[in-house]
């Protein structure tokens, strides 16, 4: 299975990614690359065999002395370097890697390795340098780096393949289906599953014609059933679930309802050609998921180098952040302590891409009793419905509007903090602002899509009024707005665009 992609099984099958990451994906839909990016790793592990390869072969032939010693050997580094490079791209050695069985890729791995030292060789011919040059480690090169990159390329496999059963991956899924597909669809998804998914439940339809009772808590092949199509969509707006599954036999009804609400949730659903529906709005993309075909759509579509240069800028972003935040720290953290002795940061629990929680940091704005006297200010929300929390000269704040804390959050200073959760990758420099848990519990299905992307210290509500918007659906809307537009050129104008607001002091981000 092509990773970075998400998708369904069940031949032929369909993925319909809703809105989520970027809005509408509720996450943007990561398309895979079809470039020679999308085995980058294959390829990285491959120029290590050959080079260690090349020195092993170098040594047994003359012994101690260094292959940087001799002008001749050096300039073969860099020789072997362009031709695996250029056989890996020309003769396109990955393609359907992940399918390769042990003979396959071994067949693959003589091709491979017998393209780049005949590349070799004629260099060294036509450089006239080749009788100089030792045929033994010409051959013993190509020897261990056949036994080493085939070893290689067949572990990474086994570590893709089981990557999603360790607990430890970033994407959850959950299996629509019935009783009678369940057993097979899971076993499948585990043998395939290089794209790094966690199973974590099944949602389950009665066969036509049966009457099964299901229960939450009863298992199949391990994996346990959590909701059925009624309660589905609850569980899902309340839990981390990042992808839907559906596969249901031809003469089970798709249900159409849920399907809409998953969707408007920013959920990605993977969903059977079969049953392939397009909604205006809707990008699609035809890609692979394990052995089948699948239709990937969604409001919104990305390259994988794209979500790779956004995880560049936050690196890059977080870094020069978190040393700002240590010389903030300097001047901030006395007055904060003179006139509110405590903990100098804060930190929250809060809830981030497709219901994950992390705890967020911030410098301390506000006095030690601030979240208890939270509920006795409810009443002064500017935001109705409790869905966040604004008032005006909040009298939780440390000294007042005039005070330290009234002073870091008008610059939005108390935020410096948070560049450390956009290092960890918890959140983004750009996204959405990430709820309370009990902001969260208050959602309605339509409000998760803002969940779809990762969130991010700034946004595109921010930068469009800040503090100064008070209805939450005007920035439901927005963050819609923002996922389904998204692009690296969006982010960088948001990014100028709060640094603007930020000098202006324009209220607290």
């Amino acid at each position: 299975m092509a990773r970075g992609e998400i998708r369904l099984k069940r031949a032929p099958p369909i993925c319909v990614r809703g809105l989520r990451e970027y809005g509408g994906e509720g996450n943007m839909y990561r398309k895979s690359s079809k470039d020679w990016t999308k085995h980058l790793d294959f390829i990285v592990l491959d120029m290590i065999c050959l080079q260690v390869a090349y020195f092993m072969a170098y040594l047994i032939r003359h012994g101690n002395s260094f292959p940087f010693d001799n002008q001749l050997y050096r300039d073969m580094i860099f020789v072997f370097c362009f031709s695996q490079v250029f056989v890996s791209l020309v003769n396109d050695s990955f393609k359907n890697i992940l399918r390769r069985g042990y003979y396959h890729e071994f067949t693959a791995s003589v091709r491979h390795v017998g393209m780049i030292i005949l590349l070799s060789v004629l260099y060294l011919f036509s450089t006239r340098e080749s009788s100089a040059y030792s045929r033994i480690v010409v051959a013993l090169t190509g020897i261990f780096y056949v036994a080493m990159t085939w070893t290689v390329r067949c572990f990474w496999k086994k570590i893709l393949a089981k990557r999603g059963t360790d607990g430890k991956v970033e994407r959850t899924l959950i299996l629509l289906t019935t009783k009678s597909m369940a057993s097979e669809l899971i076993r499948n998804f585990r043998e395939n599953n290089y794209g790094g998914l966690r199973l974590i439940g099944i949602a389950l339809m009665n066969d036509v014609g049966k009457k099964d009772a299901f229960h939450k808590g009863m298992e199949i092949e391990g994996v346990p059933v959590v909701a059925d199509a009624v309660s589905m969509a609850d569980y899902v707006c309340k839990d981390w679930v990042d992808e839907v599954f559906i596969s249901l036999p031809r003469e089970v009804e798709l249900p159409d309802a849920l399907y809409d609400e998953l969707v408007a949730m920013g959920v990605t659903v993977h969903l059977r050609l079969l049953r392939a529906m397009k909604s205006e709005g809707q990008k699609q993309s035809v890609e692979r998921l394990g052995n089948y075909t699948v239709l990937s759509s969604s409001i919104n579509m990305a390259p994988a180098k794209q979500f790779l240069y956004k995880r560049l800028l936050d690196i890059l972003g977080g870094t020069v952040g978190c040393l700002a935040t240590a010389v903030l720290y300097i001047f901030i953290a006395p007055l904060i302590y003179i006139q509110s002795p405590g903990p100098i940061f804060f930190s929250q629990e809060r809830v981030g891409m497709n219901g994950r929680k992390f705890r967020i940091y911030k410098f301390r704005s506000m006095y030690m009793d601030a979240e208890e006297r939270k509920q006795e200010l409810m009443k002064q929300n500017k935001v109705k419905d409790g869905m966040m929390f604004k008032m005006d000269n909040d009298p939780r704040i440390i000294g007042g509007e005039h005070g330290i804390g009234g002073i870091i959050r008008r610059f939005s200073l108390d935020e410096f903090p948070q560049f450390w959760n956009v290092l960890k990758g918890d959140m983004s420099l750009v996204g959405t602002r990430p709820p309370t848990v009990e902001e969260w519990k208050k959602y309605d299905l339509h409000h998760r899509v803002r969940l779809a992307t990762k969130p991010g210290i700034t946004g595109m509500w921010q930068v469009s009024g800040r503090s100064g918007i008070t209805d939450f659906e005007e920035v439901v809307r927005l963050d819609k707005k923002y996922i389904m537009e998204w692009s690296m050129g969006l982010d960088l104008r948001i990014l100028f665009r709060t640094v603007g607001a930020v000098l202006r002091s324009d209220g607290a981000m």
